[in-house]
């Protein structure tokens, strides 16, 4: 994998397809604006270990300008555009990331009247990124929030607790019944990102989401970065499973589930995605078939990618595919058929 992935322009008919689906807004601020900070302070967790965060300062004279323009954005992103709460509004802080592709900016909003933060996401667009935000609300259990103005990406911001924290810190403390829960939640988490291509879901690129249910704690995976969509030729990229970072995982499901279980749960992934795709197929329709005509990686990972899963499925119509759209199609494309096969 080399080190930076390009940003891929969004495109005209993507732009299109965000419009008619209600993920595009109009804002008075870009990403750029967010990079002239003057000076900034290096964010240590609680340990003094940098987390390669950054607390940003901008000029007196902008600084007012841009909280009133963050706090308007924070009511696009959470209540379509309502100003009248602007008044209870306050930018907390502002944080730009040095570590990965997307180069974000974390602003957290506070609400004055009950102390509540509530943090999101601005960041520099990317067409891959959308699509991975994309597959990620029709085919997951999870709904994403994000809104797009022209070059500029804004996204809610996802709970849970960080995979590499969760494994360090709250793994060794669950029961047997839990790792168990989580063992088979990391089994369809490894097969919902082999079918929708997200690549990248080291530990520290997803988070485990704890709901505390009546009689017990339920337990889910969820991605949240979606930079590494459909780019990479190498298959195992897109299966958690081969991460150094999630080796702990891959013992917990040697150890708690046994092989036949295992095939259950991505059998029921493969159900459960073929019936989003059937409810929804209007939208995934107009998604693929746009994505089919992008180009968001090179002709040498298509072809290195299409050959590994013709090998891994023996379908040729692998072969047939000339960009990460079709081969993303033709994968999706299988497990519909063969759940209309059987029902």
């Amino acid at each position: 994998m080399q080190l930076r992935k390009p940003i891929f322009p969004i495109k005209n008919n993507l732009l299109t397809y965000l419009d008619k689906y209600n993920k595009t807004t109009e804002i008075s601020m870009l990403y750029e604006d967010l990079l002239r900070f003057k000076d900034y302070t290096v964010i240590e967790d609680k340990d003094g270990k940098d987390t390669l965060w950054l607390s940003v300062y901008y000029s007196q004279w902008e600084q007012e300008e841009i909280q009133q323009n963050l706090k308007i954005i924070y009511t696009y992103l959470h209540s379509d555009g309502d100003r009248t709460t602007l008044p209870f509004l306050k930018v907390e802080s502002i944080e730009f990331c040095t570590f990965g592709n997307s180069k974000p900016f974390r602003i957290r909003v506070k609400n004055i009247l009950n102390e509540n933060y509530t943090n999101f996401y601005i960041k520099k667009a990317d067409a891959s990124r959308i699509y991975g935000l994309e597959l990620e609300d029709l085919l997951s259990p999870h709904r994403v929030n994000y809104l797009v103005y022209k070059d500029t990406l804004i996204e809610e911001h996802i709970l849970g607790i960080p995979g590499d924290i969760f494994i360090e810190r709250h793994l060794p403390l669950c029961s047997d019944l839990e790792k168990s829960q989580i063992a088979k939640e990391f089994v369809k988490f490894n097969e919902r990102c082999l079918l929708g291509l997200l690549g990248d879901m080291r530990s520290y690129n997803y988070v485990v989401v704890v709901t505390h249910d009546y009689d017990q704690i339920v337990y889910r995976i969820r991605s949240i970065d979606f930079d590494q969509q459909s780019y990479e030729g190498d298959l195992p990229f897109y299966m958690p499973q081969f991460f150094k970072e999630n080796q702990l995982m891959l013992e917990l499901i040697d150890e708690k589930l046994e092989a036949n279980s295992v095939e259950q749960y991505r059998k029921e992934v493969r159900s459960v995605i073929a019936k989003r795709i059937l409810n929804s197929f209007e939208r995934y329709s107009d998604l693929i078939s746009i994505m089919k005509e992008d180009h968001i990686s090179t002709d040498e990972k298509i072809n290195q990618l299409k050959l590994a899963l013709y090998k891994l499925t023996y379908s040729y119509h692998f072969k047939h595919c000339d960009t990460m759209g079709e081969i993303v199609e033709t994968g999706l494309n299988f497990i519909v058929k063969n759940y209309r096969k059987h029902n």
